[in-house]
């Protein structure tokens, strides 16, 4: 038997550097990887929480934001159900980059995927380049929630993560009450689970 009800993928896309390992690695395993090197095209972790009594497995994928692996990276978009865009609050290239990421998420996932715009890196707030409002307005304009985070301190992490995924089951309960059926729940008839997927990997 299943241990958990809802299953729901996660993927992390934006900048080089904007520490987005961090943050998986900060919500998953609860510690801050000094020196993390570069992800190397697409990398993930698993977490199971409880939502309002049931357990609810997070598929959580970290990609890589160079240039050379955009190729590799994109076809993980589209079975996402919900999307993290990180950008630099320290580095306004990164922020600058976004639109270049929204065209992607756009080409490549599904049009009703839960995007979420994070700032990290608030910890270093005398290096800050982007405005909380700044990034608040990108996200509105765009129609995404919002939120900064510290993978160094914890701050708001887990609260990113769970907010996803309290919105998701929701979601999935709501398509239950539509569709019943007695089995663990993946929203996405294109989800594929780990043991089953031959290019999901970790280095």
């Amino acid at each position: 038997m299943e241990d958990y009800k809802y299953l729901f993928k996660i993927v992390l896309v934006g900048e080089a550097g904007v520490g987005k390992t961090c943050l998986v690695r900060r919500f998953t395993q609860g510690l801050f990887p000094p020196g993390q090197a570069a992800t190397i095209g697409v990398d993930f972790m698993i977490k199971t929480v409880e939502i309002e009594g049931d357990k609810v497995k997070l598929q959580i994928w970290d990609t890589a934001g160079q240039e050379k692996f955009r190729s590799i990276t994109q076809s993980y978009y589209r079975a996402a159900h919900g999307l993290i865009l990180v950008y630099d609050v320290c580095l306004q290239n990164t922020f600058d980059a976004l639109p270049q990421w929204l065209t992607d998420i756009e080409s490549f996932a599904n049009e009703k995927v839960l995007s979420y715009l994070v700032g990290n890196k608030i910890d270093r707030g005398d290096a800050r380049e982007i405005p909380t409002h700044i990034g608040q307005q990108f996200a509105d304009r765009y129609e995404m929630k919002f939120i900064e985070t510290s993978a160094k301190e914890a701050d708001n992490v887990d609260k990113l993560f769970l907010d996803i995924a309290m919105k998701l089951t929701a979601d999935a309960r709501e398509m239950g009450r539509l569709a019943p059926d007695s089995s663990p729940m993946n929203i996405s008839s294109n989800t594929k689970t780990i043991s089953s997927c031959s290019q999901c990997f970790k280095f």
